[in-house]
């Protein structure tokens, strides 16, 4: 199926996800509470979530660094923006394409590209476990969430610590169907990995995802304040947020999509929120924090060309 095809058929999943949601909710009480709405913080919404784009794309230009790849700062802003955009289809293609658009624009091996994007996944979750765990205690549902993770990610940190348990585990999913695809490039990229998981770069890179998940959670928590919700204190709103992420990420979705926002407006509806509301805060809150990047990582994928490369590849 050609990646055009696919767009489509996620995204009018994707509508047809939020349409359900909006008639359970029922659309005459949801334009109530949207209509009230304070559009003041508006601004700010949209300064802190660029903000935080901008954190990840200084994250990722670090460990191109650190995998000595260099290229102009530009062309790293278009690549890696570019890459938001195709989040929303499953299997993490929109990661995968900033490796094909490095080999296309400036003849960079895969080999040395593919680590850099695991390497993102991986400090993408060392960051969401730091930030959750200052307010962890707040909400005690996530607690079993954040555990399942942290034990989950110190497996991963021992496997790349050690040669022997890394081909160990290699030979293991090489016998499982699913996961044998991934076999050739994990195990050619397990000096590339561990390099880039120690030392500076671990410390820098953990800091920038830290302050990315902070910045996420104060955009969560001024959205509540929007809405007029003032009685969920901000070290609650981050252990709630992170762990529908979290279960997000579990879910091997696009973007979670359906499982963040169920699970959110669970946990929300638990709080004291009525159910109608958080229905309405959920939607508002993903359409900011992720549809507004996917939404110009499509202007930087078709200015990068990665559009037509992808067309050519399905060729």
């Amino acid at each position: 199926m050609k990646l055009g095809n696919k767009i489509i058929l996620v995204v009018i999943s994707i509508i047809g996800l939020y349409a359900g949601f909006l008639i359970i909710s029922d659309l005459t009480t949801i334009s109530d509470k949207i209509s009230n709405f304070n559009t003041n913080f508006i601004p700010l919404i949209f300064l802190l979530v660029t903000t935080g784009m901008l954190v990840l794309f200084l994250r990722w230009h670090l460990l191109l660094r650190n995998a000595k790849i260099f290229i102009p700062v530009k062309d790293s802003f278009l690549i890696y923006t570019a890459g938001f955009s195709l989040s929303i289809i499953p299997g993490k293609v929109g990661e995968l394409i900033k490796s094909q658009l490095l080999k296309s624009k400036f003849d960079i091996p895969r080999t040395k590209t593919v680590p850099v994007v695991l390497l993102e996944q991986l400090y993408t979750v060392i960051g969401i476990i730091i930030i959750s765990f200052f307010g962890i205690w707040y909400f005690q549902l996530g607690v079993y969430v954040f555990s399942f993770f942290l034990i989950a990610l110190i497996a991963v940190l021992t496997l790349i610590s050690s040669r022997r348990l890394f081909d160990k585990a290699i030979k293991f999913l090489g016998k499982r169907k699913f996961t044998s695809k991934f076999v050739t490039p994990l195990s050619s990229s397990y000096d590339s990995i561990k390099d880039g998981s120690r030392g500076r770069i671990l410390l820098f890179s953990s800091g920038l995802s830290v302050i990315f998940w902070f910045i996420e959670s104060v955009t969560v928590f001024l959205i509540l304040m929007a809405f007029g919700i003032n009685d969920i204190e901000f070290l609650k709103v981050i252990p709630t947020y992170t762990t529908s992420i979290l279960l997000g990420i579990l879910s091997f979705l696009p973007l979670g999509v359906g499982v963040v926002e169920g699970s959110l407006v669970g946990f929300f509806s638990l709080q004291g929120i009525e159910t109608s509301l958080a229905f309405t805060v959920v939607i508002i809150i993903r359409l900011f924090t992720r549809w507004y990047p996917v939404s110009f990582g499509f202007i930087m994928l078709k200015i990068s060309g990665g559009l037509k490369l992808r067309e050519t590849n399905d060729t």
